[in-house]
């Protein structure tokens, strides 16, 4: 046993390094960006734009990558190229099908203009790793503020637009039909997106975005199909991913974003399994 634990890289001071400086700020930060993926996880399973969600992560490269070129916060420049590259998405897919288009075409060009803003930078290379693999150990007080006041943002604007959202996600041609404005709220929707985008990829990165906006919103819809109760759901699942995380990098000396995506992913292929179980079982009865 103890062999085994060594080589997990097991270490004994693990205590003393979850309750340091810098890992209360990775607990409170992913605390907090694990609530605003559990506000909009709901939305972008049920509007079909999981496919936008991982772009605008990618689309934000560009936008770290020229911060540091002009030395400004690379939360900041995440901030502009997510939700400018989200409006632009909006704006111009109104269809799922036009939308896939428009977010083909501007995660490309900026995809494209994230290698040549980090060409120009040669400090830029490990904010590239940092956004593409995130560095939830190294986020700031500062950082964890601003965070604090995008998720009141999202919160509120959510709040303020949850039943038009919820009728355009779940019948888009009846609501349009009844004269909601489907594009506006398209629209303020992918803005939304990219907020949430935004600080996610800060916790887990780009290549590994779907553990935290994505993963759990579609394990809470398999556990129950009310709206409210399944944005709960994938809230906590998304938290207690963090916090285990968190916990078992300190205790185990891995990469915090690594072990995150394995739970969100253990619990949904945990419950994908018991569905798929009980689904024959519950048709078995039908048919008797």
């Amino acid at each position: 046993m103890g062999t085994s634990l060594v080589a997990l890289g097991y270490q004994e001071n693990w205590w003393k390094i979850l309750t340091s400086g810098f890992m209360r700020n990775a607990f409170v930060g992913g605390t907090i960006v694990a609530l605003a993926a559990g506000l909009i996880g709901y939305f972008v399973i049920v509007r079909n734009t999981a496919f936008a969600a991982h772009a605008l992560a990618h689309i934000g490269l560009p936008g770290a990558t020229g911060a540091v070129l002009v030395g400004l916060p690379v939360t900041f420049g995440l901030g502009v190229f997510c939700i400018g590259g989200a409006l632009v998405i909006g704006a111009l897919g109104k269809r799922a099908a036009d939308r896939e288009v428009a977010t083909g075409t501007v995660l490309a060009f900026a995809t494209g203009l994230g290698l040549f803003f980090n060409s120009l930078a040669t400090k830029s290379s490990n904010t590239m790793t940092n956004v593409l693999f995130g560095n939830l150990l190294a986020i700031s007080h500062r950082q964890i503020l601003t965070f604090a006041m995008l998720l009141a943002l999202l919160a509120v604007c959510i709040g303020v637009i949850y039943r038009p959202l919820l009728f355009t996600s779940v019948n888009p041609q009846v609501a349009e039909a009844k004269g909601v404005p489907v594009r506006a709220l398209s629209v303020v929707f992918m803005a939304l997106l990219g907020l949430s985008v935004t600080m996610a990829v800060q916790a887990v990165g780009t290549l590994l975005l779907f553990a935290l906006v994505v993963t759990p919103a579609a394990t809470a819809i398999m556990l129950t199909p009310r709206p409210a109760a399944a944005m709960f759901t994938s809230t906590v699942i998304s938290a207690m991913s963090v916090w285990l995380g968190l916990g078992l990098s300190a205790m185990f000396n891995t990469p915090p974003s690594f072990v995150i995506v394995t739970i969100a992913c253990g619990v949904w292929a945990a419950v994908w399994v018991m569905e798929r179980g009980l689904r024959p079982a519950a048709d078995r009865v039908l048919v008797t």
